[in-house]
This record gives C-alpha cells, sequence and structure tokens, in this order.
C-alpha cells in the first residue's frame, strides 16, 4: 500500500470521532513528506484545533507513516 493511501485510511478511522463532535476532515494532498488537510465544520474554529490536528491526526498519522514531518491544516 502507498503513503497515500495508508494515510487516507488513518484519516477515514478519525472521521468518525471529528464527525461525532460536530466537524470533519478532508484530505488534501501529500507532498514532501508533509500531509494538508482541511478540518471542516465545528472542527474548523474549534480552540482546539491545533491540539487535535498534532496530539491526534499528526501523532496517529507518523506511528503508520514515519516519514511524515508534519500535518498542515489549510482553511
Amino acid at each position: 500500500m502507498e503513503k497515500k493511501e495508508i494515510i487516507i485510511d488513518i484519516i477515514d478511522n478519525l472521521r468518525p470521532f471529528l464527525i461525532n463532535d460536530g466537524g470533519d476532515i478532508e484530505f488534501v494532498k501529500y507532498e514532501n513528506n508533509i500531509v494538508y488537510i482541511k478540518m471542516i465544520g465545528a472542527c474548523a474554529n474549534c480552540h482546539m484545533l491545533d491540539l487535535t490536528i498534532k496530539e491526534g491526526i499528526e501523532a496517529a498519522i507518523k506511528s503508520e507513516v514515519p516519514e511524515v514531518k508534519e500535518v498542515i491544516n489549510i482553511s
């Protein structure tokens, strides 16, 4: 499985938790070992957004794809 496919799988597995909180996540692209995402709905304006991305999404992706340097939210 390609790294991009693994990343999309991880994001898809995290989506139900975000949807449950009134938000969502969209995979944008994987380029130069950086994952670009777009947080939508309640997640886009949440005061916990940075923590959610770093401690949740980025940590989950890095555990499966260690080459990933960072996850960046494109608003």
